[in-house]
């Protein structure tokens, strides 16, 4: 059997709206466009782990209404298995109001829908799924206790596990302890660390933190500043590729679908993480949340044109000396 990756979350129609800039509390801007396209955390990472050609299944819960149905279709066409989709019978598919300025920064409010009904009794009705794989990847815009509950779940059959802590809160030692990688963003960190600042040594402290609750390492996605890796013995800094960015909807599940990919095939977090830093910045060149998510030969193609401006830096800087 092929090694196979599992997402327990989401799955939301996103209505986007293009603005000149962010509003400001209180104030009404006129927008330049609305489009409907298919997202939500779990489905997007999902998405684009299935885009990478990794077999993956995704785990989660649709309204019995056209926005679910485009949503498993979208899904399917990325090469994700959705088989194990629920259907809800009195809650509609969720929807996220985007809105997204000149410069690709966005502001998200995401309305659950059938996603809050997604429950313990789902993952147990699914587990054959999570004993057949080797990832299990999750985020918070399902129950927190359906969340812990198939980390908990997920460990105890000895899977490596992934949580994307977002939307950020608080979380319990408890739930912690049954997470492998714990990939926030700088803002998410913030909150479920309570820092004021980050940066390097704030990291690091977090790092500790988080390694005495039993997590196995923190990942710190930055955007344009790149992004952290830390465990108990080491920190480190990559910088960020540099693209035209326009959108950057869907970078943070672009990352980690081309993490747990790459993690899946490597064993290596650090390879994974290049492979990862590759698909988000692929994804911040477009619009849109799962249109936006790279293949894996355009993830391959860049991979090449980074190598080859690589070797061409080397040469030059031997000429020059």
């Amino acid at each position: 059997m092929k090694k196979s990756v599992v997402v327990v979350g989401s799955l939301n129609m996103d209505i986007a709206v293009a603005v000149a800039r962010l509003p400001a509390e209180g104030e009404t801007l006129q927008g330049g466009g609305l489009a409907e396209a298919p997202g939500g955390k779990g489905a997007n990472q999902a998405a684009a782990i299935g885009k990478l050609q990794t077999p993956v299944c995704l785990i989660g819960k649709v309204g019995a209404d056209r926005n679910g149905d485009a949503l498993l279709q979208s899904l399917a066409e990325s090469g994700v298995d959705t088989g194990a989709v629920l259907t809800s019978s009195g809650q509609p598919t969720g929807i996220a109001l985007v809105t997204v300025d000149r410069e690709g920064r966005n502001h998200i409010v995401v309305v659950p829908g059938a996603n809050g009904e997604l429950s313990s009794d789902d993952i147990d009705s699914r587990i054959g799924m999570l004993e057949q794989c080797e990832i299990v990847v999750l985020q918070l815009e399902v129950p927190l206790e359906t969340v812990a509950y198939t980390l908990s779940k997920a460990k105890a059959l000895g899977k490596t596990t992934v949580l994307n802590p977002a939307p950020a809160v608080r979380l319990d030692d408890e739930l912690l302890r049954h997470v492998d990688f714990l990939i926030p963003n700088e803002r998410e960190l913030r909150t479920i660390a309570g820092l004021d600042d980050v940066g390097g040594p704030s990291i690091e402290r977090a790092a500790r933190l988080f390694a005495e609750k039993g997590v196995g390492a923190l990942i710190v996605t930055m955007g344009e500043k790149g992004c952290y890796y830390a465990d108990r013995s080491t920190v480190k800094a990559y910088p960020a590729l540099q693209v035209n960015a326009v959108d950057t909807t869907a970078a943070g599940d672009s990352f980690i679908g081309g993490f747990v990919a790459g993690y899946l095939a490597s064993r290596d977090a650090d390879a994974a993480i290049r492979e990862a830093q590759i698909a988000a910045a692929i994804t911040v060149t477009r619009h849109g949340a799962q249109s936006s998510l790279p293949t894996r030969r355009e993830v391959e193609s860049f991979r090449r044109s980074l190598n080859e401006y690589e070797q061409f830096r080397s040469r030059r800087g031997e000429d020059e000396a």
